[in-house]
């Protein structure tokens, strides 16, 4: 069960996804008939905290349309660039107003004035976990190459909101869906 929160027009989920089966970090995630997801340094309490972390063709279930379902519940999708540009208008380049409260320190500090509640949840980069309490990656759905996709980063230290036209696909983040 997720609760959702409206920000201008869009209605988000309101927690990071937190489905699939663990496996261990130092792992890809394949291909199969099975959700995997990754649990900060191995351990599923993370995920019951921060929601899980996936690698991108993982979250979009290996396919490349802009504004896929992947992972996300029915009814829901993986935000495009343009839906991020959005969120990022509606609280006006405050990324302090999508984090949650106790998230970031000083200049970055979390005041959660969207609702949004975003937990600085960390990432998996080459089969190695970072930046838990720093950082928070949220997938996109555009591919901009067989290596890149779309996402959009909050950290700890600024209100900024750092929406990148091309990670590494490998790097495992955390989804965020949007309503269809």
């Amino acid at each position: 069960i997720y609760h959702t929160v409206q920000i201008g027009t869009q209605c988000w989920l309101k927690e990071n996804l937190y489905v699939g089966t663990r496996i261990n970090g130092n792992l890809n995630q394949t291909n199969n008939s099975t959700i995997e997801k990754y649990c900060y340094n191995d351990d599923t309490v993370n995920c019951t905290i921060y929601g899980g972390l996936y690698q991108w063709n993982e979250a979009m279930q290996y396919v490349t349309n802009e504004g896929a379902k992947g992972i996300c519940p029915i009814g829901w999708h993986l935000p495009t660039l343009s839906e991020f540009e959005t969120l990022k208008a509606n609280v006006n380049s405050d990324g302090n107003s999508l984090k949650a409260v106790g998230q970031g320190t000083g200049g970055g500090a979390g005041t959660n004035k969207s609702s949004f509640s975003a937990w600085l949840a960390g990432n998996n980069s080459f089969n190695s976990f970072y930046n838990l309490g720093s950082l928070t990656g949220l997938w996109g759905s555009q591919e901009f190459s067989m290596s890149y996709a779309s996402n959009l980063d909050l950290n700890d230290y600024n209100s900024g909101i750092y929406l990148f036209y091309g990670d590494f696909k490998e790097y495992g983040f955390s989804v965020r869906c949007i309503k269809d």
